[in-house]
């Protein structure tokens, strides 16, 4: 309040001299300091609870995110090795068969054998190929500079030579490097002639995996490590590899590493090189190997980080507002311009700092908009992940009831019939390889080879497959199929992974029935239709039914991808795949495919290979 706001009408009292005051304004009130000091020590305290609290959840969250992120890396890096092996494992069962090698090693002509064996090496995608005759000799490869080279005390050469199957041998090499071969014997008028040799390309994966936060060894089933991002673990015991790398005082260097992330009562799951990492083991179906991931948690500390960096950024903010508000309100009951001037200058340089700290703040949101892309990756990754667990639970189901049987008939001595079962797991396996490979058909058009397919044996192998699940509920099940065949041109495993989704669906609907039921009709006409019929609600959205991850289940009972893959297999094999509510109640999908001769026909007029009869 200024001197021209005092008018005649005051009081005589208040044109009495007063003393002069200081030029500063009166001094600020005891009481209301320390209270101001109160409140902030108040918000200071209440600041840091909330940081440390939640640098402990967020370390924890983060921590499993990344966890959960390793654990789906050992499944997709197993899966990579596996499928490696498995795609080289019949190419010497083929070789062997082929009457060019087995006329070589008879005739001793093997002038065009090595380049017959670089065309299969470069078709099959093997890493080489050799011919050796029953001396041990290289006669043909894939490799010349290994013509006439002398293997005979190899292991997998002798191996082969006594028995009939194809063997796999791990070798080590004198660079320290491991050699992965399968071999198999050569026959002619039950006499070995020579020996086939696959090289297998494990090595790739190696710089494939090879990333400054990640690393990964693979350990054969006497622990021995076979396969390292690391060279130096090739050959060593898995324990001898880690204290190799964990020299004296590697957690106090971890510590430090890590800022300090690791508190009383928690610790690493190891140390590489004097630093915490967090150690996830996973295993590969093949011999008893072993794989283990090894990840930093500089990933997430830096998440962390950057959120703590908001939180303290925004108590920053507030406490400042706050002491520009009390300071505020103080200088407006002082009524001093000099002091208001003053509040003005300290005003206009808070609001610069706000500035500069604002620019901050859109910094590190640039960091976390970088975080958020990663975590759709991964959320990508789990979706492909539970495609796969969706598409391999039913043989998964029926390998269950499978090995109880064969259990059961061992446990009575009769491993005849046990026998049986083992062939049906084994087929199931083969099976479970060709459903994980058909599953990139929604991205990618497949370009196996098409052959003639009963669809009524189709039928019946999907329905063999589905055993488990008809033996748990009450389900009443028509089959109508014709007598004669009802050929097509197609893959049958795919067309029984078209007929039990749609199976699968059906079940699924009538759960909430009294008496379900389920209609599978086939027809032979002009085209192949196969009907499904079921008694349950019916189909609420048919325009979006398949569409990618478009369910109607509870959350964890499907992902919606399997009518989806459904549809694209189908219009693959040139066929359609619809779906309509029944009049009298339930969903009935339609599958219908050219016949064999009909396709055929049309394949001839338009020019069109035929695939192979």
């Amino acid at each position: 309040m200024s001197a021209d706001t005092f008018s005649e009408a005051e009081p005589p009292e208040a044109k009495r001299p007063k003393p002069e005051r200081p030029r500063n304004g009166p001094p600020r009130p005891i009481g209301a300091r320390w209270q101001v000091r109160l409140f902030a020590i108040m918000l200071i305290a209440l600041a840091v609870t909330i940081v440390w609290v939640s640098n402990l959840w967020l370390t924890d969250r983060f921590t499993e995110r990344t966890r959960a992120a390793a654990d789906l890396r050992v499944a997709l890096y197993s899966n990579a090795i596996t499928s490696e092996l498995q795609r080289n494992r019949v190419v010497p069962l083929l070789l062997s068969r082929d009457p060019v090698m087995v006329a070589a090693l008879n005739s001793g002509d093997f002038t065009a054998t090595s380049q017959r064996l670089i065309t299969f090496a470069e078709e099959l995608g093997a890493a080489g190929l050799r011919l050796m005759d029953a001396e041990g000799i290289v006669k043909a490869s894939s490799d010349r500079t290994q013509i006439s080279e002398n293997r005979r005390s190899e292991p997998y050469f002798i191996d082969a030579l006594r028995t009939n199957d194809t063997l796999f041998h791990v070798t080590r090499q004198e660079t320290g490097a491991f050699q992965f071969t399968y071999s198999r014997r050569i026959s002619f008028d039950q006499q070995s002639i020579g020996v086939i040799v696959v090289d297998v390309d494990l090595r790739q994966f190696e710089n494939r995996w090879r990333s400054p936060n990640d690393a990964v060894m693979i350990s054969d089933s006497e622990g021995r490590i076979i396969l390292a991002t690391d060279p130096q673990w090739r050959g060593q015991a898995v324990g001898d590899a880690l204290a190799s790398q964990s020299p004296a005082g590697a957690l106090r260097r971890a510590i430090e590493l890590t800022n300090g992330y690791f508190e009383l009562g928690r610790s690493p799951d190891a140390y590489l090189r004097g630093e915490a990492v967090m150690r996830v083991d996973g295993r590969i179906p093949f011999r008893g190997w072993r794989l283990i991931n090894f990840s930093t948690y500089a990933s997430v500390r830096e998440r962390v980080n950057g959120v703590l960096a908001l939180e303290i950024m925004g108590f920053a903010i507030l406490l400042a507002l706050t002491f520009y508000v009390l300071s505020k309100r103080a200088e407006s009951a002082a009524g001093f311009f000099r002091r208001e001037s003053e509040d003005l200058r300290d005003l206009n340089a808070r609001l610069s700092r706000e500035i500069t700290e604002r620019k901050k703040v859109q910094e590190t949101l640039a960091v976390a908009e970088q975080s958020l892309v990663q975590s759709q990756k991964l959320a990508a990754l789990g979706e492909m992940s539970a495609a796969v667990s969706h598409e391999l639970n039913q043989p998964l189901a029926a390998m269950k009831t499978y090995l109880a049987g064969a259990k059961l008939l061992l446990e009575r001595k009769r491993p005849e019939e046990a026998q049986s079962s083992f062939q049906r797991i084994d087929d199931l396996i083969e099976r479970m390889g060709a459903i994980t490979k058909q599953l990139k058909s929604y991205a990618r058009k497949g370009g196996d080879e098409l052959l003639e397919v009963d669809l009524r044996d189709a039928v019946s192998g999907s329905l063999s497959m589905m055993e488990p699940q008809l033996k748990k509920g009450d389900i009443k099940l028509v089959v109508s199929l014709p007598d004669q065949p009802v050929k097509v041109i197609g893959d049958r495993v795919r067309l029984e992974q078209v007929i039990i989704n749609l199976f699968r669906n059906a079940l699924d609907a009538t759960k909430s029935q009294a008496r379900p039921e389920v209609q599978i009709l086939l027809n032979a006409g002009e085209t192949a239709t196969l009907t499904l019929r079921d008694n349950g609600e019916g189909i609420e959205n048919l325009d979006d039914l398949f569409e990618p991850f478009y369910t109607t289940k509870q959350p964890g009972e499907g992902v919606g991808l399997g009518l989806a893959i459904s549809s694209s297999i189908v219009s693959e094999l040139g066929g359609s795949l619809t779906a309509r509510n029944g009049q009298s109640g339930g969903a009935v999908f339609e599958m219908q495919l050219p016949l064999a001769k009909s396709r055929e026909k049309s394949a001839l007029d338009m020019g069109v290979v035929k695939a192979a009869e």
